[in-house]
């Protein structure tokens, strides 16, 4: 106890930095959130199934070539059809990654094992300069 009292200030700087660490992770949406960045990886390496989960009219705006959209309200029904292989990865995407979150959660409830939300959606895709097409 005497050590703490004596050394406020390194304990202080030792719980700081502790923070400052975990901070990322902890505003990077939650379990299961994964970066621009490794989706591409997932992507490129293991042929991850893009699933888009914002409306219709928000998906012919734009989306990541060689998605698959399917709204969040249908998803329970229409997931199981798009993705057979509940193995295989799967990368969920929104405008905001908010609604991508609330998918992760019910793509896990219908038993797929590999399934990330892309933090910051389409909008941190967007600023990262990553292609994005537009429906036909």
């Amino acid at each position: 106890m005497n050590f703490i009292i004596e050394n406020w200030q390194l304990v202080f700087v030792a719980l700081a930095s502790g923070v400052a660490l975990l901070l990322p992770t902890l505003l990077s949406g939650g379990a299961g959130s994964i970066s621009c960045t490794d989706a591409v990886l997932l992507m490129n390496k293991e042929k991850a199934n893009i699933i888009d989960v914002r409306r219709p009219d928000e998906f012919k705006t734009g989306s990541i070539a060689g998605a698959k959209n399917i709204e969040i309200t249908k998803l329970d029904a229409q997931l199981a059809s798009a993705v057979k292989n509940k193995e295989a990865p799967m990368v969920l995407i929104c405008a905001t990654g908010a609604r991508s979150q609330g998918a992760l959660r019910l793509a896990q409830k219908l038993g797929y094992t590999r399934v990330f939300s892309m933090s910051g959606g389409l909008k941190a895709w967007r600023e990262a300069n990553l292609p994005v097409t537009k429906a036909s």
